[in-house]
């Protein structure tokens, strides 16, 4: 649809001729947006600038916080941490103003799991992870609007967590990881799966205009494939994608429980036949003490 707008104001629109609104320079000649703009390039040219890849993150909204010692900083209800933050842990920012002592950040609200900050030293831009993010594996995209529904989830199940890791099977839980792949389209109202394809299509868009230096990316992947202006919901893919980071969560929290693997359970009656007194020893044994008599 924005293909075919775009074609019809250069073909149809832009090819009107102007009434009053001529140039000073022909009043009377044959003049139309597109002309004009013809005899622009004809006279000045056109210099082509490209952007500098530092010039994503400043168009990005800004969020003034301060930084909360270890944890890290606090925004839109999220903690973000990384080790661009140890210089300025126990400092303030100097800064004067509304925003006192506190550093700036930049946060991309179509993906959420990262925000930038640019170091006031060197001025070099550093990508902070959400601390809710398991390190290995992928979690599926979501947006401000599904942290908004994780709040209102956690405030309405009482819950109160520690740390923003267990928040992660509950964000899981509601993007629908728990549910079969094969019963997804049925399960599935028509509104959540608008939901889910606008939240693909805005992390997809979101690692796209991302500069190559900026690491840490959920579904960056997704980057390569081809922009179209509508947008496949792969509903399959995005409930695997689902399950296996509920797997993956699931494994991280039993590691942790147990570092070390258990050893096996001994076999039945093995036990028994240890302590017991009546037990008959092995033929092994009774040779050998036959054999030191």
């Amino acid at each position: 649809m924005e293909h075919l707008v775009a074609t019809w104001v250069v073909s149809v629109w832009q090819q009107s001729r102007f009434g009053t609104y001529a140039p000073s320079w022909d009043p009377a000649g044959d003049h139309s947006p597109n002309s004009l703009f013809a005899a622009s390039m004809a006279q000045g040219g056109f210099a082509l600038q490209i952007p500098r890849p530092e010039l994503y993150y400043q168009l990005l909204p800004t969020h003034r916080v301060v930084i909360h010692g270890k944890r890290g900083v606090k925004i839109k209800n999220l903690w973000y941490n990384g080790a661009a933050l140890d210089p300025y842990r126990f400092t303030l920012s100097g800064r004067g103003g509304v925003a006192k002592n506190k550093y700036v950040f930049h946060r991309d609200p179509r993906d959420p799991c990262l925000v930038f900050f640019q170091d006031p030293r060197t001025h070099d831009w550093h990508t902070l992870r959400w601390t809710g993010l398991p390190e290995e594996g992928e979690v599926p995209a979501f947006s401000d609007a599904r942290v908004r529904e994780v709040m209102r989830e956690v405030r309405s199940r009482g819950l109160a967590p520690k740390t923003d890791a267990e928040l992660l099977p509950l964000l899981l839980e509601l993007i629908g990881g728990h549910i079969p792949v094969e019963q997804w389209p049925t399960r599935l109202t028509k509104g959540q799966r608008t939901e889910h394809a606008r939240e693909v299509a805005q992390a997809a868009a979101a690692a796209a205009d991302r500069p190559p230096g900026a690491t840490g990316a959920v579904n960056e992947r997704a980057a390569t494939g081809e922009m179209d202006n509508v947008v496949p919901l792969k509903w399959r893919e995005r409930a695997r994608q689902g399950q296996a980071a509920v797997d993956d969560e699931r494994r991280r929290r039993r590691e942790d429980a147990v570092p070390e693997r258990p050893a096996p359970p001994p076999a039945l009656g093995q036990r028994l036949r240890e302590r017991s007194l009546l037990a008959l020893p092995d033929e092994d044994e009774y040779e050998d003490t036959e054999g030191e008599a």
